[in-house]
């Protein structure tokens, strides 16, 4: 049964990256809103860090988890579960948001698209991008958040793949060195030749065709990807090639049951920082939330406290058992999910209700609540909207396909 206290084993990890957090990216987190764009050069110490703690053995600071230990697989064996890689991944996306979520998605090395390596890559693949900095590139100018309708393609010629596509909205898409792209191998099969691959920064036929500006996380780069006959070694193609039309894109789609918990992580550490300057703020003005008294016989302003909080904490809750089900090998569509539907939802509530709490203090930049309510929309939006999760959701509990259920 999952064990909801913090693991034991990770909090030495999970207070690491809280300092890094809070001595790190708090003091910068205004500076790089205001310079969108620029690249956040104090993160360049910290790729270091990332990397000496990743030959040590130490789990990774920043978002992306790098698969489990065969320690971690002998306890399963054991003990019959196991807290590992999705779980230390969740809790120090968590910590290092409540610092700033922007900065949390430039670490190096720490890409959105080193989630998508560690959930379909071979044992042999894993080894030779195990050290790189990944970003995702699925949404085109033609879809939204309807991942399977990829137009993007590859073509094998000889010994290497040949893709052509448009790629948007891809997080650090400038600053790593890796691109895992989503692209059809054969568009006449549909969504089961829809296959990732492994695009280094150097290959020939990619390129940045412009950087977003953007309402939030105005620190981590957006940008546009133009791959114009670009070509890429035949084995950097994650898992199998061989296009399974019973099994679907199930495979590519098993990329959301990692990454999809680790930006309700995101939301739930920037819930969590608003939350708390909330409390200071309300406690300056007189009005201390209490667990005695019944909401209805308190100020509002300390129901509404206690109502967000109550949600942080179910949303926290969420996104711990769909990374433990991660760690654990059981299938967790549905949890991942639910977990990014109500992190995603309780984030954009409890940020931008702050800023209306706080009154003038919370709209003005004196402090960094307005800055919390603009990030946290995208961790509503990317990686699936609310609807999008809302409707798988749906789907599993109802036993609907996606074409019995659009």
């Amino acid at each position: 049964m999952i064990n909801l206290e913090l693991p034991k084993k990770l909090r030495a990890s999970a207070n690491q990256a809280h300092q890094v957090a809070q001595e790190i990216f708090r003091p910068i987190s205004r500076k790089y809103d205001l310079g969108e764009h620029e690249y956040p050069v104090e993160l360049d110490a910290m790729a270091a860090m990332v990397e000496g703690l990743a030959d040590s053995g130490t789990q990774k600071i920043g978002g992306a988890a790098g698969g489990r230990s065969d320690a971690d697989v002998h306890a399963t064996e054991l003990l019959g579960n196991s807290n590992g890689g999705n779980m230390s991944a969740l809790l120090n996306a968590l910590e290092t948001s409540w610092g700033d979520v922007g900065l949390m998605l430039s670490i190096p090395y720490q890409g959105l698209g080193n989630a998508a390596i560690a959930a379909v890559a071979t044992d042999e693949q894993l080894k030779r991008f195990g050290k790189v900095w990944a970003s995702m590139a699925i949404t085109e100018p033609s879809f939204g958040s309807d991942s399977a309708a990829v137009t993007t393609t590859a073509v094998l010629d000889g010994d290497e793949w040949v893709l052509n596509g448009e790629k948007i909205f891809v997080t650090a898409g400038q600053r790593s060195t890796h691109i895992v792209v989503w692209a059809s191998v054969d568009r006449s099969l549909g969504r089961a030749a829809i296959k990732s691959f492994v695009v280094p920064r150097d290959a020939p036929g990619l390129s940045v065709a412009r950087l977003e500006h953007k309402l939030g996380i105005k620190a981590s780069d957006t940008a546009v990807l133009l791959l114009q006959d670009c070509r890429i070694p035949k084995d950097n193609i994650l898992g199998s090639p061989e296009v399974n039309v019973e099994k679907g894109f199930a495979g590519v789609m098993q990329t959301f049951d990692n990454t999809r918990p680790l930006v309700a992580a995101m939301a739930v550490g920037v819930a969590r920082a608003a939350l708390e300057e909330l409390r200071a703020i309300l406690k300056d003005a007189g009005i201390e939330p209490s667990y005695d008294i019944p909401p209805n016989n308190q100020p509002a302003a300390a129901a509404e406290f206690l109502r967000m909080e109550a949600d942080y904490e179910a949303a926290y809750l969420l996104s711990l058992r769909a990374a433990w089900m991660a760690d654990n090998k059981k299938p967790n569509s549905l949890e991942a999910s639910m977990s990014k539907a109500k992190a995603g939802r309780t984030g954009t509530d409890i940020t931008l209700k702050a800023v209306e709490l706080a009154g003038t203090i919370g709209y003005s930049q004196r402090t960094l609540l307005e800055k919390w309510g603009r990030d946290s929309k995208i961790l509503d939006i990317f990686e699936g909207t609310q609807q999008i999760q809302q409707l798988i959701v749906a789907r599993r509990i109802l036993g609907k396909t996606s074409a019995e259920l659009k």
